[in-house]
């Protein structure tokens, strides 16, 4: 019989247990991991062989939300989970990042972490749960894993940080931030915050790391009673490969690496690697085998761009550790767009287009808290030619969609609100160059490009990429990263938000972890970096146009009773679909009672205001109206003068003098003016006829007789 292991403690006012034993016994590490009512279930694998032919880590994060797990069948025609929704390639990226950097060096074995949400109780989001989960089943699984880690939310309402916030207290939280680390560092931070200073963004990742703290105790107490045997790991040792490689390459790759423009320092490179590749690659002693100089021409690329860095305080291109590339925005570069613009800074740059529409163009998403519309999107693409190269064309992958979350979050909360700003926002991003950071340069251009649309943001945003060169106790902190001091450093620390405060940071760390001192130094000096970069877009736009593109819809809002609803739309949906068909506009009704009105025409929008007005409206008595007669009785005639409503001209209200017939004065189909006189006992209309000039539609005022004079 299998033996079961528990560890149980009280986390943020909620019981965490980690289990291990039960479930998936034949998955290297196995955890099934509760917190409150959300079940989480993360399995690691490791092949027991290098995989053949690889010089980097084969590594795969799969986070999988079933529907079942909050009670729910999956929509579509299938009825079944489809391809990873975005939410899911998002929280794997999330949980990858962190892991990635402490497996062991030289590792090469095929390894695949599943992580499955069992159970939701739609009180505590899954995401961190799965990243606990995931640390736990790697930790006991026997891979070459320098864990565990811990993770943990922070959130900031009413002016204090709370740990692990349950999902409506989220609803009112100036922060959602996410932050992985061990116990002695920190790994990872994502995060959206509402322009909040740098001091509290630093203060919500030192208050989640130590709130994370108790976890990674948790799991190592598991572990000492669960966990398997470490496997072998055979790192062969290649320094002597290196110090001949070195000897060779090092000095022309230092010449190389100031060489300031990317292509002609890779053609440099590439040719010192090729130079080397036909000198040194052979069997025999004093020669390096053919399938290990990339890798080690890698690490002596690396040790010289680093230590110049560390050594000199200057970078590839000639910079110092803060100065920004040079900068140039351009906004209402495309003629049709709603709002477009160009954005470069030094080797990268965007096309950044805004388009809006209406409630119609929402997009729906079906999660496990159930179905929601988002009338924000933001998607970013990175095509092949953007860095040289040939590549296949194809949907959006992992990098595509993380980096399009990005800045998403970082513009999200400058946004106006949709009850002021009703329109839908879709923002693509076209990365037509990349050498550094084009993730930022999306949000700077989508910054630009929504402002160009007119679309009335509480703020610029800006952003900046940081980079990290650490050597033992030395560190040098950069601004503003190329490419390659981003592939050959050790963070990725990404900060975007206006002149006021922070909206978005991202950190990944490639080394074992950074401490509070280094991520105060790149906190501040990417806020100047941030300004400096807001200061350069107001070049091309201060703040947003006054009026929406001559292509952009424009939409009109209006509220009408809820009770009314079903009257606007008519029986099958008759009514709107004639209001629209008539008037060419686009209408939009919710449950509320608000009608959004959308035409890029103002008549259309002015006619099917005008006709659902009718509708709704009630008559107001004393007031004159044109109708037309629609049925004739002997006690007089039906006149429908106001939308669907009808009233009674009883015959003695048809003309001044008698009248003996109705159809002496009045005949189905002809139009009439009439005023509303009052109402019966029953709500019927009382309509008159004989006290409006039907010519001019005017009231006939009786003539005041003469008073008799007084005796």
């Amino acid at each position: 019989m299998f033996k079961i292991h528990r560890e149980e403690i009280e986390w943020a006012g909620r019981k965490l247990v980690l289990e291990t034993g039960r479930v998936a016994r034949q998955a290297d590490g196995a955890v099934l991991a509760t917190y409150g009512e959300t079940v989480v279930l993360a399995t690691a694998v490791g092949a027991p062989e290098p995989k053949a032919g690889i010089d980097f880590f084969p590594l795969t994060v799969n986070y999988q939300e079933k529907f079942y797990a909050a009670g729910k069948i999956p929509g579509g025609y299938f009825r079944r989970e489809g391809r990873p929704t975005e939410r899911e390639t998002l929280i794997s990226r999330l949980i990858d990042r962190p892991i990635r950097p402490l497996f062991v060096a030289g590792y090469r074995n095929e390894t695949q972490v599943v992580i499955t949400v069992l159970s939701h109780d739609l009180e505590n989001e899954p995401d961190v749960v799965a990243l606990v989960a995931s640390s736990a089943a790697l930790t006991l699984s026997g891979i070459p894993f320098m864990g565990p880690i811990g993770g943990a939310r922070v959130g900031f309402i009413d002016g204090e940080y709370r740990l692990n916030p349950y999902i409506e207290d989220m609803k009112n939280s100036s922060l959602d931030l996410v932050v992985a680390g061990t116990g002695d560092a920190v790994l990872m931070v994502e995060s959206e915050a509402k322009e909040l200073s740098e001091d509290v963004m630093l203060g919500a990742v030192m208050f989640g790391h130590r709130g994370m703290q108790p976890v990674i105790e948790a799991i190592i107490r598991l572990a000492e009673k669960a966990a398997k045997e470490p496997r072998d790991v055979k790192v062969n040792d290649y320094s002597h490969y290196d110090a001949l490689l070195s000897k060779h390459v090092e000095s022309d790759l230092k010449a190389a690496y100031q060489i300031p423009v990317k292509f002609t320092r890779r053609d440099r490179i590439d040719a010192i690697k090729s130079g080397a590749v036909a000198a040194l690659i052979g069997d025999e002693d004093g020669k390096i085998p053919a399938d290990k100089i990339g890798k080690l021409f890698k690490q002596v690329e690396s040790r010289v761009m680093r230590g110049a860095v560390l050594d000199t305080g200057r970078r590839i291109d000639g910079r110092d550790l803060k100065t920004v590339r040079p900068i140039l925005g351009e906004v209402g570069i495309l003629p049709r767009t709603h709002g477009s613009a160009l954005f470069t800074r030094g080797e990268t740059q965007a096309i950044v287009v805004t388009t809006l529409g209406t409630g119609e163009d929402e997009q729906f998403v079906d999660s496990l808290e159930g179905t929601f519309k988002e009338h924000f999107m933001l998607h970013y693409n990175f095509p092949p030619y953007s860095v040289g190269e040939v590549g296949r064309m194809g949907g959006a992958g992992r990098r595509e969609i993380g980096h399009g979350k990005l800045a998403w979050r970082a513009l999200n909360p400058v946004l106006p609100e949709k009850a002021t700003f009703p329109y839908t926002i879709r923002i693509v991003s076209e990365i037509t160059e990349s050498n550094g950071s084009s993730s930022m340069a999306t949000v700077c251009g989508a910054s630009l490009a929504l402002m160009d649309a007119g679309v009335p943001l509480k703020r610029a945003v800006s952003g900046i990429a940081m980079g990290l060169i650490k050597e033992g106790a030395r560190f040098a902190v950069l601004s503003d990263i190329l490419g390659d001091e981003d592939h050959l450093g050790d963070m990725d620390f990404k900060v975007a938000g206006t002149e006021v405060g922070v909206t978005s940071l991202q950190m990944d760390i490639k080394i074992t972890g950074i401490t509070e001192e280094i991520m105060r130094v790149a906190l501040d000096q990417a806020k100047d970096g941030r300004l400096h970069i807001l200061g350069e877009m107001g070049k091309a736009i201060t703040g947003a146009r006054t009026e929406l593109g001559e292509h952009a819809p424009r939409i009109e809002v209006i509220q009408i009773p809820t009770d009314k609803i079903r009257e606007v739309i008519g029986s099958g949906g008759k009514v709107i679909r004639e209001i629209v068909e008539k008037t060419g506009a686009k209408i939009d009704i919710q449950d509320d009672g608000t009608v959004k009105v959308a035409s890029a025409d103002g008549e259309s929008i002015r006619a099917a205001l005008k006709w659902i007005k009718s509708i709704v409206a009630e008559p107001e008595i004393g007031e004159i109206y044109e109708g037309k007669v629609v049925k004739v009785m002997d006690f007089g005639a039906f006149v429908n003068f106001f939308g669907p409503r009808d009233g009674l001209v009883h015959i003695s209200e048809l003309a001044a003098k008698r009248v003996g017939k109705v159809t002496d004065i009045v005949k189905e189909g002809d139009t009439v003016k009439v005023k509303l006189v009052g109402f019966d006992d029953r709500g019927k209309v009382r309509l008159s006829m004989k006290v409006v000039d039907q010519e001019t539609g005017k009231e006939i005022v009786p003539e005041k007789q003469e008073q008799p004079a007084a005796n």
